[in-house]
């Protein structure tokens, strides 16, 4: 049998009732990152959430297959892009988002807080200049500010600690919580990359936990744990509240913040992320063109420990 950890899974969460989206999780197995579409049953109008521009670390060579693989989704069920949306600029995989804003003529957006990101990264990689978010995204979208996709109400939620200007999505009674929480049997996302802070991940995740304890929670990666061989990107907030293994009600704040901290510390860089953040701080972009015609990427040497 195929590992499913290995090959592309597409999941439906139907409405749940007025209000509510429908939603369609879409694994994307070399990254093990979620891509999402939200739409609104009675419009047909979606939102985009992290989907993935593929990137092959090893050749460097980049494909569209999971963008064509949610394009195909959305073509299939008849609905209308109105949005496409990051939640922070991912360091594990490369963002589509201009590319999904050209093929589907959607506006593309992302936090108030990517700016102070692309300051961080433009010293690491000495691009001074070089990154712009409010010229790469239509919207930066502001802590509490609300949009809508077809009838449905969005509330962003600034959610900083994997990064310092990561946001949630809430839609109805669905939380896109990107890099936060993990399922409830692996726990939460790490919090070590330049900007990140356990403490504020923590609270982020309070924040989350806070929400109605119906609401359902989307998650931007999922690995599987030892005992699990399947992906899964779905859980209720009680759910978690009850089960989480990093945060779970009864969890102290600062047994957590040393368990994350320890674990952040095993950990390796991303392979994708000195690659990544050049692009996704574009918006999805690669770097201008040199005289031969072709793209090139930097890579700092001796920056990070």
């Amino acid at each position: 049998m195929p590992d499913p950890l290995k090959s592309p899974v597409v999941r439906q969460s139907p409405s749940t009732g007025p209000g509510s989206p429908d939603v369609w999780g879409i694994y994307e197995p070399d990254t093990g990152s979620i891509q999402y579409i939200c739409a609104d049953p009675t419009t047909k109008k979606a939102a985009l959430i992290d989907v993935v521009w593929n990137f092959d670390p090893a050749n460097y060579r980049f494909s569209t297959e999971s963008m064509d693989q949610v394009l195909k989704i959305v073509t299939d069920a008849g609905l209308t892009v109105e949005w496409v949306l990051d939640t922070h600029p991912h360091a594990d995989h490369v963002m589509a988002s201009a590319h999904l804003k050209k093929r589907t003529g959607a506006p593309n957006a992302i936090g108030a807080r990517v700016p102070e990101i692309a300051k961080i990264w433009a010293d690491l990689y000495n691009l001074p200049d070089t990154f712009d978010p409010g010229r790469d995204f239509d919207h930066l979208f502001e802590d509490g500010e609300t949009f809508k996709i077809g009838d449905l109400e969005v509330t962003v939620m600034l959610s900083p600690g994997h990064t310092l200007g990561s946001i949630t999505y809430v839609c109805g009674d669905a939380a896109f919580v990107h890099d936060t929480l993990m399922q409830p049997d692996a726990g939460t996302s790490r919090s070590d990359f330049p900007g990140g802070s356990t403490a504020e991940l923590w609270e982020s995740i309070q924040e989350i936990l806070a929400l109605p304890g119906n609401t359902r929670l989307y998650i931007g990666h999922d690995y599987g744990t030892k005992d699990r061989k399947e992906p899964r990107w779905e859980a209720t907030v009680d759910a978690h509240k009850a089960n989480n293994i990093h945060v779970k009600d009864g969890t102290k704040r600062d047994d957590y913040i040393d368990r994350r901290q320890t674990r952040d510390a095993t950990l390796a860089l991303p392979n994708r992320i000195l690659a990544a953040l050049q692009i996704n701080l574009r918006g999805g972009r690669l770097p201008p063109a040199e005289t031969d015609g072709n793209h090139y990427l930097k890579l700092p040497v001796n920056r990070f420990d």
